[in-house]
């Protein structure tokens, strides 16, 4: 058994434990705690599958990287050398609601690559695993389908945005309804993978910060079984990625554009950081055509990540609008932004060409 097919062995047979410890506790009542949010939640059962997750991993590699969702994991993946990325429950929402659509995953990555992983929900009876062989579901080797016709195809908006993100949440959803035949959520980002590479829906797809812990087992999948995954700008998906696009490939380029337009019409302008500074937006210049009468342009300052200030900009006039003090950055609200230092961040968001402003 060469090394990949080994670490396939193990994520197999540790995903197998997690789950089997998971579900003695499922639908028994179990006492839920909120971590950061009223929908991100945790329970006994999710620390106590990990722990026996990293026992199985322990057993045959005692000396590597765990990464994991619960307690004093690891949160990042290394970019050199092997490492282990687990999620006991992915989709504990479900799981506390009694709904059967979660599952325990793991996936064995080397120098930030996976090479192995494998996806068990056994509420639903199902296993997916690969390792550097093509991947499969209890047994039976899968591949994504062939599906071309957008009208035909049932897309995923996944992962979670947050109360103050709903307006993206809701651009997700119209972006597939309108170019999709249908959508769908199951509440579990490793399984809505899955489904992908088995060729049961066409695509998943996110602007979400994503954690490795949600993702890199059903990426993996997805490669392996002829799929698509990639970041919001095209290029192949890496585990600190923002956002996901995973598919059939057959419609990668229709699913691109639909995630791309979840953040909306917002643009991110990097100004100087003296105490005061004055900015102007030519309106004009802003505009779809030459009669912008009647539109308007806001100007939303970040101080903060809690605190921002908001003004308007009537168009066709040329207005000025001012501040003072320092932004920062908020990586949730802007794409192609890889700068976390203190920084005043200009967001023009409006129905108009918000690509062709001008900042001053």
């Amino acid at each position: 058994m060469d090394e990949h097919a080994r670490r396939a062995a193990v994520t197999h047979r540790s995903t197998q434990v997690g789950a089997e410890t998971a579900i003695d506790a499922y639908r028994t009542g179990i006492e839920v705690e909120q971590k950061t949010g009223k929908t991100d939640v945790v329970t006994a059962a999710d620390r106590r599958a990990q722990r026996r997750v990293i026992d199985v991993i322990q057993e045959s590699f005692p000396d590597e990287t765990i990464v994991g969702e619960e307690e004093d994991a690891h949160k990042t993946v290394p970019a050199e050398g092997p490492a282990w990325v687990i999620d006991p429950i992915d989709g504990t929402n479900n799981y506390v609601r009694e709904i059967d659509h979660w599952a325990t995953a793991v996936a064995a990555v080397v120098d930030g690559e996976p090479v192995a992983a494998a996806i068990h929900a056994p509420a639903l009876a199902d296993t997916y695993g690969s390792g550097p062989e093509p991947p499969t579901r209890n047994g039976d080797q899968i591949r994504v389908n062939t599906v071309s016709d957008p009208g035909r195809a049932t897309v995923v908006p996944t992962v979670w945005w947050g109360q103050d993100r709903r307006t993206e949440y809701a651009r997700a959803c119209e972006g597939v309804v309108t170019r999709f035949g249908d959508l769908r959520r199951f509440g579990s980002a490793q399984l809505a993978l899955a489904l992908v590479a088995s060729g049961s829906i066409e695509a998943a797809i996110t602007n979400v910060e994503t954690n490795p812990w949600d993702t890199v087992a059903g990426v993996h999948l997805i490669r392996q079984a002829g799929g698509r995954v990639t970041d919001l700008d095209g290029a192949r998906w890496q585990h600190d990625s923002r956002g996901i696009v995973a598919s059939n490939g057959e419609l990668h380029d229709q699913v691109l554009t639909a995630a791309t337009e979840i953040d909306g019409p917002e643009r991110a302008w990097h100004l100087p950081c003296p105490d005061e500074q004055l900015l102007s937006v030519d309106a004009r210049e802003c505009s779809v055509g030459s009669d912008t009468s009647g539109l308007d342009v806001s100007v939303d300052l970040l101080r903060s990540p809690e605190t921002r200030d908001v003004g308007l900009i009537s168009s066709p006039t040329k207005s000025t609008y001012s501040w003072t003090g320092q932004a920062w950055w908020r990586s949730s609200k802007l794409r192609n932004w890889d700068h976390p230092w203190p920084a005043p961040i200009l967001l023009i968001d409006s129905r108009l060409r918000g690509d062709q402003c001008h900042g001053d």
